[in-house]
């Protein structure tokens, strides 16, 4: 008998002492998240910006005019961001050419192009004309948030290359990032609640631009505004609907942008207890097959496309959320797993098949593979 009983606290301390080292393992594992991009996806993301920036038609002028006079040809109306369709799109385009000469290959084709186009359309008298453009009374919510956020993602780039051509090209780009940062500072405050969409007017992904940059720039101002309402707006967020989404026209992920935004503001602590009320259903299997990628039908659809967007901001919200959770937590791997199987179908859909995606996809792709959205 007696021996019995021993065997059987063997086998139990055994089967402890295994479950310990198993956790043990897990916890130890180190995870793999995009740190650089290879010269073969900037050769090609580069060259979709870099045919799009200063083509002007086909074009989407989307603004209110207060006459017939003021109605006019994209290059005449946006001197600067005429191209890429419309102008948050010429925007972030500009910002993903900035973006590969500062941290892709140094010995790219591509550089002198990049740089020659990027000088001429940040010509003095063409920022003139944004800032002409921005201060009409008609304005009105143009481009907010979006476009604007997408902005100072631009000027923030400029400030973090260490290049005397970066310090010549923000010193133009100042006074339209000065006015748009005011026009914020006007808004925020005046905003009684938080914009769920997955399109170009949710409030979680502009927020984290715009956050990124007054920690850049130290403006203290700005980021208490953001940081008070992001936490008025979410931080009793419980539960929210991931099983909905995608929506059919998503490019943004209004559960996952909204969890990317608020890793930024709270602790690690804070964050991981605010994360499993707000979506509780993570796996801790280390699966990734709990989020299934978008699916879209026509890649010439100018809208149903977003969808290959959303896999690639998907992906970078997925692999944030898992690098701002406490070591060993056992959420991490399916969160990475997800991130994985969302960047691989995201990236393989950006091509210049199709005007509807080749003007815009590349710069989401760009901001996923070079980890863009993360720092420590």
């Amino acid at each position: 008998m007696a021996k019995s009983i021993t065997k059987f606290w063997v086998v139990v301390t055994f089967c402890i002492l295994f479950q310990q080292l198993a956790h043990s393992s897990s916890a130890a594992k180190e995870f793999t998240y995009p740190n650089s991009i290879s010269p073969e996806l900037a050769d090609r993301f580069a060259a979709l910006a870099l045919k799009c920036i200063q083509q002007e038609f086909p074009n989407k002028i989307s603004r209110t005019t207060d006459n017939a006079e003021a109605i006019g040809r994209p290059r005449k109306i946006f001197p600067t961001f005429y191209g890429c369709f419309d102008w948050h799109s010429a925007v972030h385009g500009h910002w993903l050419l900035v973006r590969l000469l500062n941290i892709g290959p140094q010995d790219a084709a591509w550089r002198d192009d990049a740089v020659k186009k990027l000088d001429e359309n940040f010509a003095p008298e063409n920022l003139a004309g944004e800032v002409a453009n921005f201060a009409r009374p008609a304005r009105g919510s143009w481009e907010r948030p979006y476009g604007l956020a997408w902005y100072l993602q631009l000027t923030t780039e400029l400030r973090q290359w260490q290049s005397p051509q970066a310090k010549i090209w923000l010193e133009r780009l100042k006074p339209l990032e000065a006015d748009i940062v005011q026009s914020l500072k006007d808004w925020l405050p005046k905003l009684a609640y938080p914009i769920r969409l997955g399109t170009h007017n949710q409030s979680a992904f502009a927020f984290g631009l715009m956050l990124d940059w007054a920690r850049e720039v130290k403006d203290t101002e700005m980021e208490a505004l953001i940081v008070s309402r992001s936490l008025a707006f979410h931080e009793h967020d419980v539960d929210c609907p991931l099983a909905y989404e995608p929506s059919g026209e998503d490019f943004l992920s209004p559960c996952l942008m909204e969890a990317d935004l608020m890793r930024r503001i709270l602790s690690t602590k804070e964050f991981s207890t605010w994360l499993a009320d707000f979506m509780p259903g993570i796996p801790k299997d280390g699966s990734g097959d709990w989020l299934a990628p978008g699916i879209v039908h026509d890649a010439s659809d100018g809208k149903l496309v977003h969808l290959d967007g959303v896999n690639s901001s998907r992906a970078w919200n997925l692999y944030n959320l898992a690098r701002s959770l406490p070591q060993g937590d056992s959420r991490k791997g399916a969160l990475v797993a997800a991130a994985e199987v969302h960047a691989k179908t995201g990236v393989a859909a950006v091509s210049d098949e199709h005007y509807s995606g080749s003007h815009w996809l590349a710069s989401f792709a760009t901001y996923l593979m070079t980890d863009r959205g993360w720092s420590e």
